[in-house]
């Protein structure tokens, strides 16, 4: 009996228990193999929908289905929070004491936001004067705050990286300007981005293509700015070096963290929480009978879903081959693709990997595209949108996604002007 166990039933989870269930869908008719998924809740959040939530464009509902039914015949759920994972014995001990033995573990549990970790940010302005948009309660209480909202100083404020998706709080910003233009009160609301970077983008080659979004749409840019204290009630952001920025509504992204658990097994994690995984095979370093992927990991590759998603088509034939006692193949190169709404129904799309930037051109196809790279346009918009239905029907059954290779291409690519060094961020 072969026991593949998976801790986390999000994008990543989910999308590999669904993967690994068509791969070994023999072995489960015959129960030689067994497939167990663990999770503390049985409700699955599509969480680029939460960016879309606080400006009315999605609904609670829409973003939200039972993680059970997302799983192929032949998974098992267990709705149970995790206590820790204890290598040395192969078993997982849950909440209630329960161990749960495994020849193969696939830890796949996100990131969590921290926001209690910032002096002041959870005190008497929490979820009035001070909101987060990576959470279904936060998104949805801002959209509420923005709603009542009728002009003044909007700050949205990135507290350290890593954060999950890294360009939606840039999008936030971006359709900020779009809503408050909407309701014809643009003129009245003040928007700043702060960031700890030294520049808006993580990446070199989107700050000197896309500097002009922040220019055109009057948004004020503030570096380097090293969040120390959120002072709600008198509307203050305070920074490390006691720079001083004043709000009238808060956007927060609060520190990231790993699950909680990973702080209580034992050689798993890093000091955040995140597990130690090689950056190509994404076998853990505690343990090879360990994997790892998805916002989970210490790697240096977007806490994004489509990174989970190349991730997991990767993590398939490696499991496959570690069953059989194969060498792993180290295919990850840490590709990332993802839209970056810019408001007024346009879009941007980037394309990246490990070690090189995103570029311009077209997607997926050469010349045709028929999506541009870099490039803001309605059809990228479109596609952000589409994604939803790719969501739920493709990504998350562990299909393969037409013309997308898990492995970044440079078909239909072209170097930009400004193309910089490469980057593993």
């Amino acid at each position: 009996m072969t026991r593949i166990t998976i801790l986390g039933a999000g994008t990543a989870g989910t999308t590999i228990a669904n993967r690994l269930a068509r791969r070994f869908s023999r072995e489960l008719r015959a129960f030689t193999t067994t497939i167990t998924l663990i999770d503390q809740d049985n409700e699955h959040l599509y969480q680029p929908g939460l960016l879309f939530l606080p400006f009315g464009i999605y609904t609670p509902d829409q973003v939200v289905r039972p993680r059970d039914q997302q799983l192929l015949p032949g998974i098992e759920y267990i709705q149970q929070p995790i206590d820790r994972v204890e290598a040395d014995r192969d078993v997982v001990v849950l909440s209630d004491g329960r161990t749960i033995s495994h020849d193969v573990l696939i830890v796949a549990t996100g990131t969590r936001v921290l926001p209690e970790e910032t002096e002041g940010m959870t005190g008497q302005g929490w979820r009035t004067k001070v909101f987060d948009f990576y959470t279904l309660e936060g998104a949805t209480a801002l959209r509420d705050a923005l709603a009542a909202f009728e002009g003044g100083r909007l700050v949205i404020n990135v507290v350290d990286m890593p954060i999950k998706c890294p360009v939606a709080p840039l999008e936030f910003a971006f359709l900020a300007d779009w809503y408050f233009t909407k309701r014809g009160i643009r003129d009245k609301v003040d928007i700043t981005y702060v960031t700890p970077l030294d520049d808006a983008f993580t990446k070199p080659t989107c700050n000197q293509e896309l500097a002009h979004l922040f220019r055109d749409k009057h948004i004020r840019l503030e570096r380097e700015f090293n969040t120390g204290t959120v002072d709600a009630a008198n509307g203050r952001l305070v920074a490390y070096d006691e720079r001083e920025l004043p709000f009238d509504l808060l956007v927060a992204v609060p520190l990231h963290g790993g699950a909680e658990y990973v702080g209580r097994s034992k050689g798993l994690g890093d000091d955040l929480g995140f597990v130690l995984t090689d950056p190509h095979t994404l076998q853990a370093e505690c343990k090879p009978n360990i994997f790892a992927l998805g916002d989970a990991t210490n790697l240096p590759a977007s806490k994004a879903g489509s990174v989970a998603h190349f991730q997991a088509e990767l993590l398939e034939e490696n499991v496959a081959r570690y069953l059989v006692g194969k060498p792993l193949k180290p295919d990850f190169d840490g590709h990332s693709n993802c839209f970056i709404e810019t408001g007024f129904h346009q879009a941007l799309l980037i394309d990246f990997n490990y070690e090189t930037e995103p570029l311009s051109g077209t997607f997926p196809l050469p010349v045709v595209g028929p999506l541009r790279l870099l490039k803001e346009s309605r059809l990228n918009h479109l596609g952000k949108l589409a994604f939803r239905w790719v969501y739920w029907h493709m990504l998350l059954p562990g299909h393969d996604i037409p013309l997308v290779s898990p492995r970044m291409t440079m078909r239909g690519k072209r170097p930009t002007r400004s193309a910089s060094a490469p980057t593993a961020g």
